[in-house]
């Protein structure tokens, strides 16, 4: 039972997606000029390559701030349970956070939050 239904599962997504990409095919609008492969910025013509190193900074502070976001999103069901489990769950979200705030001190002091 559970193999019929896993196949018409993934069935049915392959058929929704290869139906959306032909249909795309038929109806959307073609454009066979040059200029449609090259890259564009804002209007401005570029020079050069569009192929430029980017500073690892910017892919550090990126995945900091999604570490911080996604505390958010645990401390959020953590406050609507807070009142049933007492004092363990103060103990459990102190530790959590006692970790963030080390983190965090650990990243600050590696210069990882400095725009160089």
């Amino acid at each position: 039972m559970y193999f019929t239904l896993f196949v018409t599962v993934i069935l049915t997504a392959v058929v929704l997606v290869v139906a959306a990409y032909v249909i795309a095919k038929l109806i959307g609008p073609r454009s066979y000029n040059k200029l449609k492969g090259e890259p564009y910025e804002c209007g401005i013509p570029t020079h050069g390559s569009s192929w430029l190193p980017v500073s690892i900074g910017y892919y550090l502070f990126a995945i900091l701030f999604l570490l911080f976001d996604i505390e958010t999103v645990f401390l959020y069901p953590w406050a609507v349970v807070v009142k049933q489990f007492g004092v363990m769950a103060i103990v459990s979200i102190g530790f959590f956070l006692l970790v963030l705030v080390l983190g965090l001190a650990y990243a600050w002091r590696k210069g990882a939050l400095e725009w160089k």
